[in-house]
């Protein structure tokens, strides 16, 4: 990486929860996609980590935002300071010039025209010389290392921050697909609720998601449980501390509607699906991707519930970024990239 280096690559996971960035092969950053702005002059204070660690902790002159929603764009402007901000993060190096960027961005394959603009802008703006699309169950079979290109059907099921990707693929393209917006913020949700509701006890988004990682389950019978979470707030009446210790069971219960709702998705996916590609994946098995599919017990659960074996892809949570990744090595070769 001389003086004169002018093009550099990377491959970005944009994600509601997560933002990854691969450059040279490596993961650079890991960092979740939060950004805490000032609110008197809308400057950027911090954004990954930093600003997660601010995340419903702020007085009134910083605020923190998620600048996706349901896996698309929300906020322009933070989207954009977040992006430029994570490309900072990798050339902490000075350098006379600025490198012109090539990048691949993974969007949801439920995308509308509008909203893979607004990801295209945003990357544009961030310095984004050549800019590359490619749809994340795409990226995810990649990465898992199926042969896309191949004539055969192979189903994955991405379940996100914000939407649950489906989809069947067969010979470098998307057979049939279905993205629907439940996925981890959701079933984040549905705890926040059933704690107000259950035990009358007021918890933060935050909280909701420890209690999702270490007491989430999609079973209410599993072999290794996980024990019970402690958490600590008010109470949604006086006010007074309460001390509430969750159980897999419980949270098993509440996240059960939007766990059916996955299901169902799948269902239709697979409605759809012609019978020669059902085959192939009736023999094969669906994977399944992103954070969600590290909920205790989903595979199981779905096994169960749709007659064909599950396969959680090794390190779920980077599965796409790293299909992102191979991709931006072929860019010439794979034609389902999207300028």
């Amino acid at each position: 990486m001389g003086l004169f280096s002018f093009t550099q690559e990377i491959a970005i996971d944009l994600g509601t929860a997560n933002t990854i960035i691969i450059c040279n092969d490596k993961i650079v950053v890991d960092e979740p996609s939060v950004v805490a702005l000032d609110r008197r002059t809308d400057k950027l204070i911090a954004i990954g980590e930093k600003a997660r660690q601010m995340h419903g902790k702020t007085h009134e002159n910083i605020r923190t935002v998620r600048p996706l929603r349901d896996g698309v764009i929300a906020d322009f402007y933070a989207a954009e300071q977040m992006i430029r901000g994570m490309i900072a993060m990798i050339n902490n190096k000075p350098r006379l010039f600025a490198p012109s960027l090539k990048m691949v961005v993974c969007i949801p394959s439920g995308s509308t025209e509008v909203e893979i603009r607004a990801v295209r802008d945003s990357s544009e703006h961030a310095g984004g010389r050549d800019v590359y699309m490619i749809y994340e169950p795409m990226a995810a079979a990649i990465g898992i290392g199926i042969d896309v290109e191949a004539p055969e059907g192979n189903m994955i099921v991405d379940i996100g921050g914000g939407t649950t990707e489906i989809a069947v693929i067969s010979l470098g393209g998307i057979v049939s697909n279905k993205s629907i917006r439940i996925a981890g913020d959701d079933l984040t949700a549905d705890i926040q609720d059933y704690m107000g509701r259950q035990h009358n006890i007021r918890v933060g988004e935050r909280t909701a998601e420890l209690i999702k990682i270490n007491a989430g389950a999609a079973l209410t019978d599993l072999d290794d449980a996980p024990e019970d979470y402690i958490v600590h707030g008010p109470n949604r009446m006086t006010a007074l501390p309460l001390e509430v210790p969750v159980s897999y069971q419980e949270i098993a219960h509440c996240l059960e509607k939007s766990i059916s709702k996955i299901e169902a998705a799948i269902l239709s996916a697979l409605e759809q699906t012609p019978p020669e590609l059902y085959a192939d994946i009736v023999r094969k098995g669906i994977y399944l991707a992103g954070g969600g599919a590290l909920l205790r017990g989903l595979d199981k659960r779905l096994t169960e519930k749709i007659n064909i074996q599950f396969h959680i892809a090794e390190d779920p949570l980077r599965a796409v970024v790293r299909g992102t990744g191979v991709a931006l090595k072929n860019v010439d070769k794979f034609s389902f990239l999207m300028r």
